[in-house]
């Protein structure tokens, strides 16, 4: 897989995830794991952290894309000597 792909298809999930903590914060759902009532600042958190890293990796792969010297040069080939 080549870096722009990974870039992007890592910007897009962590901006799922930072989606689905915003989604929580506004709606006001409740999250129970077990017996332990999931607090609100945790999905803050879960939407601060994953929407930078999706911004970050969509910049990195805007770079790739324009800087796109990734090929391999050619090979001389063997040695007419």
């Amino acid at each position: 897989m080549n870096p722009r792909a990974y870039l992007v298809i890592s910007g897009a999930v962590f901006g799922l995830v930072a989606l689905g903590h915003l989604l929580r914060v506004v709606n006001g759902w409740t999250l129970v794991v077990g017996i332990w009532s999931v607090p609100m600042w945790i999905s803050w958190l879960g939407t601060l952290g994953p929407a930078v890293l999706s911004v970050w990796a969509f910049r990195s792969a805007s770079r790739a894309g324009r800087s796109s010297t990734t090929t391999m040069p050619e090979s001389p080939g063997p040695d007419p000597g």
